[in-house]
């Protein structure tokens, strides 16, 4: 099974001032490993970077925080829309890709992560959110996503990459 981890506006436009420091460092902690063990086994990383409305005195703060670690050979893609999958690229990448299941990751919970869940489920992708991965400005936003959609936790994703490496192998 071909895996695409999107880490969703992991910006510091979103998560400066508005989500607190050590919920963003856990999340952060999350998404790199799962991130790193992608990318060990040659599955995919795309950073969804969201860009409406910016203007050059913006542009600054539409990086991305300094705690996700950035792969040489990850993507990104940028998006105007909550929905990662309207009006950009993501789904021919990922198409061309051969991906089957797509692990959502990021922020917020209750916005851009929920509808690029959908959108995914909507192009015919399995798709599940990363447990311990999404962060929001409010905590019931992050329940209420975990309670209602897949989630998926790192060592189900271990478990996942080490048989298609042994099946491989073989």
């Amino acid at each position: 099974m071909t895996i695409a981890l999107l880490v969703i506006d992991m910006q510091t436009n979103f998560l400066e001032e508005q989500v607190e420091k050590a919920v963003v460092h856990s999340a952060c902690e999350y998404i790199n490993h799962v991130a790193g063990l992608l990318r060990e086994n040659n599955h995919t990383v795309i950073h969804v970077k969201d860009i409406e409305g910016a203007d050059e005195s913006s542009v600054a703060k539409l990086d991305f925080i300094p705690e996700i670690v950035i792969g040489q050979d990850d993507i990104q893609i940028n998006k105007e829309y909550s929905n990662a999958f309207w009006k950009t690229e993501l789904e021919a990448v990922l198409s061309d890709k051969g991906i089957q299941l797509v692990i959502v990751s990021g922020f917020a919970a209750e916005h851009c992560v929920l509808f690029t869940y959908n959108g995914a489920l909507e192009r015919g992708f399995k798709a599940a959110i990363l447990q311990k991965g999404i962060l929001s400005t409010q905590n019931a936003a992050i329940d209420q996503t975990y309670r209602h959609r897949h989630v998926v936790a790192y060592p189900v994703i271990e478990y996942l990459v080490s048989q298609q490496a042994s099946v491989t192998a073989n």
